[in-house]
């Protein structure tokens, strides 16, 4: 089915399975692709964000599950608390859906990373549609779920045009001054190959 996609500043997507099929103003969608499903979000559409420190927040972390909050926290555990943990491939993959699905609560639709190196992780990742980019040694920073607060330059998947995959998300400011200054944490919605992959309720 054909799902247009709208912001509140009338920029809108026809989206028909991974793909977006046109991309222009929402009145020119809708009188062009009439009968189409159409979501309308607060906000502004963009391309997803590309989180670089991928093998930082799902090889090198630990996503403490909800029911583990009163003796983990909630923040991801690294370095000693880490190591503290024993971690066999449930707990790793298990770890790795949860970060991604934190990651997509960002509006993030790829994740830099060197080759996967543990099993479950790989897996979890393929698993959830989370796009892949390679990169070449430490990208800097301090690994973080917001993009906006690992202190490096923000990068963004590639423009939402006609043809092009279907991998954009939804933040909740006026443009995008505001969404460098709140950050990613203003997500309301993720798109994954044409997949609502994260609503926020």
């Amino acid at each position: 089915m054909l799902t247009i996609h709208a912001d509140s500043r009338g920029r809108a997507l026809a989206v028909e399975g991974a793909w977006i099929a046109d991309a222009r103003p929402l009145e020119e969608l809708l009188a062009a692709r009439p009968g189409a499903r159409v979501r309308q979000w607060p906000g502004i559409l963009t391309p997803g964000l590309i989180n670089l420190h991928g093998n930082e927040l799902l090889e090198e972390a630990y996503h403490p599950d909800p029911r583990e909050a009163q003796e983990l926290g909630t923040v991801p555990l690294t370095g000693a608390d880490l190591a503290a943990l024993a971690m066999d491939d449930g707990r790793w993959g298990a770890s790795a859906r949860r970060g991604v699905q934190r990651m997509l609560a960002h509006g993030t639709v790829a994740a830099a990373c060197e080759p996967l190196a543990n099993r479950a992780v790989r897996d979890a990742v393929q698993r959830s549609g989370l796009g892949v980019v390679g990169r070449l040694g430490r990208p800097g920073g301090t690994p973080a779920l917001d993009p906006y607060d690992a202190g490096v330059p923000v990068e963004f998947a590639a423009a939402r045009e006609q043809g092009s995959a279907a991998r954009f998300a939804v933040f909740d400011v006026q443009d995008e001054a505001e969404l460098a200054e709140r950050g990613a944490g203003t997500c309301v919605a993720t798109v994954v190959d044409g997949r609502l992959v994260y609503r926020r309720r």
